[in-house]
Order: structure tokens, then C-alpha cells, then sequence
């Protein structure tokens, strides 16, 4: 028996996140349809992270054990042919057998893309927030700094959470311009139910001037989700790095 480490990425829009849902399509039930095909059974696999409906992800991790004595280029070359179009097996390792995607993974960063023009662009319909207002990203770069370190960020969870510990380390936090393209990054040892998405329209509300400048500690350690801000939209949001 071996356990194999792929890396995979995908765009969400077509998905209800990753994980196996009774009613909905999710990439977890497509890649184990390619890996039904290419293994000869059905194997369990787990993921790195659960992604919310409309996430997409540049990099993500799954393990599957087998017996198989199969190549790890063959491997990927086997799941790219039955994997639909809007997902793809990038690489493929070979891991100890006590590694798990998500336990072992000292890391993730997330990116979430807003475009920031005037009119709409129908080539990133589901792929970015189409935000209109004006972005001082250098204004909200500076802001954004209040979240790194350790902080409880209760008030940065949604509701149906049901986790008991919100306290998470923040290692970076970025606001940058390119074009009429702005990219919010943040790299964590782990990240609570939507609140990525909770932070960027937090900073948004920054923008607006909904929250003052320089209040952002404040609203974090207050850990109150009505003092936070909107819950921005999952289609700009991508996982973009795993670091085991």
C-alpha cells in the first residue's frame, strides 16, 4: 500500500466546492469518477481544504491510498483523461503513509480577485467580483496590516460554523493594483469558514469609509461579526498555495 499526493487545480463555477454533496456536483465526486476510471475502484480521497460553491483553486492537494504499482507521471496523465475540462491533475507524489492533506499543511494562501473597472466584463463573469467603486489599494494595503499575528477571529467566521477554536495566525496580508485588476493574498496556518471572503469585504468596507481608519484592530478583537463587513462573493476567491 502507498499513499500518492496529487496536485490538482481547478475552476470552481461550475461546482458546489469540493466536498461530496447528496444533491449537488462538487470536484471531490468528479475527480473520484477519473479516479474510479484510472484505479479501478472507487478510493477515498482527501482533500487539503473545504472550498465554498463558486471557489476556484490554483493549487490543491488530495491523497488517495492503493496497491496499484503505477508511475506518478502516468498517473496524472491517466486522471487529465477523464477529469473533466475545468479540472486538471498537475503532479503527483509519493508520501508517508502517515501524511494527510489537510492535518499535515502548515500553510495556505488565498488570492481574491475583484476587477475594478467601470463596466463589467463578461470574461471574468465568475471568475472575479466585479467591484465599481474607486480602490485605494495602497491605503487598504497599510489597513490590511492589522490582521497579522495571532488573533481570535470570531467576528471573521460565518455563522454555520461550528468550530471551537477561531484563533489563527497570520503570516501575510497584501492589497496590490495591477491594472484595473486588484488582488487581496493572505497566507495563515489555517483559515475559519468564509473568512477570507469575511476580511476582503471587510477592507472594503474600509474603502468605503463604513469602517475608520486604523479601527480594523479594534473590530478584530472585539470578535463580533456584525462590526466586521460584508461577506464578498466566492467567485473571485482562489486557493493559490499548500505549504507542507
Amino acid at each position: 500500500m502507498k499513499r500518492l499526493l496529487f496536485t490538482i487545480k481547478y475552476d470552481g463555477k461550475n461546482y458546489h466546492g469540493w466536498q461530496v454533496q447528496q444533491n449537488a456536483v462538487t470536484v471531490q465526486e468528479r475527480f473520484q469518477d477519473a479516479v474510479e476510471k484510472v484505479f479501478g475502484e472507487r478510493l477515498d480521497v482527501k482533500g487539503c481544504s473545504r472550498t465554498d460553491s463558486g471557489v476556484h483553486a490554483l493549487e490543491y492537494c488530495v491523497s488517495l491510498d492503493t496497491d496499484m504499482n503505477i508511475a506518478c507521471d502516468n498517473a496524472v496523465l491517466a486522471l487529465n483523461t477523464y477529469l473533466p475540462d475545468d479540472i486538471a491533475a498537475v503532479s503527483c507524489r509519493e508520501v508517508d503513509m502517515s501524511f494527510h492533506p489537510r492535518y499535515s499543511c502548515k500553510s495556505k494562501r488565498y488570492r481574491y480577485v475583484i476587477y475594478n473597472g467601470k463596466i463589467r466584463d463578461p470574461f471574468l463573469n465568475g471568475r472575479a467580483y466585479h467591484y465599481r467603486y474607486d480602490i485605494d489599494t495602497e491605503y487598504l494595503n497599510a489597513e490590511a496590516q492589522a490582521f497579522l499575528g495571532k488573533h481570535d477571529f470570531s467576528g471573521f467566521c460565518s455563522v454555520k460554523s461550528d468550530v471551537e477554536d477561531a484563533v489563527r495566525s497570520i503570516y501575510s496580508a497584501e492589497v496590490k493594483r495591477d491594472g484595473e485588476m486588484v488582488y487581496f493574498e493572505f497566507e495563515a496556518d489555517g483559515f475559519l469558514y468564509n473568512m477570507v471572503r469575511i476580511m476582503v469585504g471587510t477592507l472594503l468596507f474600509v474603502n468605503e469609509g463604513k469602517i475608520k481608519k486604523g479601527e480594523l484592530s479594534s473590530v478584530i478583537a472585539s470578535k463580533d461579526r456584525k462590526r466586521a463587513g460584508k461577506t464578498a462573493p466566492a467567485q473571485g476567491l482562489y486557493l493559490i498555495n499548500v505549504n507542507y
